[in-house]
């Protein structure tokens, strides 16, 4: 089994750059060959990515997530257009709505949004979005600014319905260890209803860990063969078979060589 995890906040699980270092190694014994690196905040991004930078397998995106509306950073625009030119720096984000909690109000959410939209659209780049109790301002604004490299909506939250209106886009659905809940029925109903070819995985490390692994502190991207194992059971599908077409589908989201 390959596994891609298509987003970790691997500088989340331990602040130790050894530390971080000895989850990727897990991770690869584990089968998961690769790792999206994701940070809410640009300061992070640097520490994470200078530390990780080295990593066979490791990729990065940049933005700025919802949760840092009211202080970006200075000349944030700038700093997110230089950290596409580094290398393994394949996708911009995460950013996006997130209406649960109150960061700075939704006008300036969405500000942060557009323009990191533009950003990716103008580098050629998918977009990693957040979305959180915010899918009808989501699917407006991407139905007129949708990236031409498409965008993954990260640990789906949305219903079947909403996903369904998605599919003529350039959209994937990721879902992470949630998807093992067995209240969650809306994402249960969601994979049943869409394309295998559409779906991602991802462990969201270190949060949102699998029913598997319950009793542990945090998710680590080693945790990863659980979900698609689920998955595999829900889509009645051979597991090597479905991790094949996972990794597939990774690939192409981020335009990455299989």
């Amino acid at each position: 089994m390959k596994l891609f995890d298509t987003h970790a906040h691997i500088g989340l699980i331990y602040d130790d750059p050894i530390e971080q270092l000895r989850v990727i190694q897990q991770a690869k014994l584990a089968g998961v060959a690769r790792i999206m690196s994701i940070n809410n905040s640009l300061m992070d991004f640097e520490k994470v990515y200078n530390n990780l930078k080295a990593m066979p397998g490791i990729y990065h995106a940049v933005g700025v997530a919802p949760s840092e509306v009211t202080n970006p950073g200075a000349d944030w625009i700038n700093t997110i257009e230089k950290a596409l030119e580094l290398p393994r720096v394949v996708a911009v984000g995460e950013t996006g709505l997130d209406y649960y909690k109150e960061f700075g109000n939704k006008r300036s959410q969405i500000e942060l949004f557009i323009t990191q939209l533009e950003i990716a659209q103008k580098h050629g780049l998918p977009v990693i979005i957040h979305n959180r109790d915010a899918g009808r301002d989501l699917y407006d604004i991407l139905s007129e600014r949708l990236p031409d490299a498409g965008a993954i909506l990260h640990c789906y939250s949305e219903d079947a319905e909403f996903a369904k209106k998605c599919l003529d886009k350039n959209i994937w659905f990721s879902f992470a260890g949630n998807l093992t809940y067995r209240n969650a029925r809306n994402l249960h109903e969601t994979v049943m209803n869409i394309p295998v070819e559409r779906i991602l995985i991802e462990t969201e490390s270190p949060f949102m860990i699998t029913a598997e692994y319950r009793e542990k502190k945090r998710t680590m991207p080693a945790y990863l063969p659980s979900t698609a194992k689920f998955l595999a059971e829900m889509l009645d599908m051979d597991v090597e078979a479905l991790s094949e077409q996972l990794w597939k589908n990774s690939c192409k989201a981020f335009n990455l060589p299989e």
